[in-house]
């Protein structure tokens, strides 16, 4: 089983996001978690559009107002709970998601799912 965890106070919310390396798909690859309206939401680093990492800036995945995820290099803004595309030269994709859980003031992100 491969799980990733935090704690649940190091996820602020709208804030800065937490990245983590996900290896099943590749050396490089990454994954981000994000707290939006008080839950935790985990997505594989990478824009629907071109796959590259969505933040320029080491964990800046909000939009200015922090009411979207977005890609720093196309400006595809992604909806924080579903991970869908809905402004962009992705629009009507989403992003990848990862399960993640939040259990007694700790975040499980659940990697083992993912192939």
């Amino acid at each position: 089983m491969i799980d990733i965890r935090f704690k649940s106070t190091d996820l602020i919310e709208k804030s800065e996001g937490l990245r983590f390396n996900v290896p099943q798909y590749g050396e490089r690859a990454t994954g981000f978690i994000v707290r939006f309206n008080g839950k935790p939401y985990a997505y594989l680093n990478q824009c629907a559009h071109v796959p590259i990492e969505l933040d320029w800036q080491h964990g800046q995945f909000f939009n200015l107002t922090k009411d979207y995820i977005i890609c720093a290099t196309h400006g595809a803004h992604y909806e924080p709970s579903s991970g869908h595309c809905v402004l962009g030269p992705c629009k009507g994709k989403s992003l990848k998601p990862i399960p993640v859980q939040e259990i007694n003031g700790e975040i499980i992100i659940h990697l083992e799912s993912l192939r």
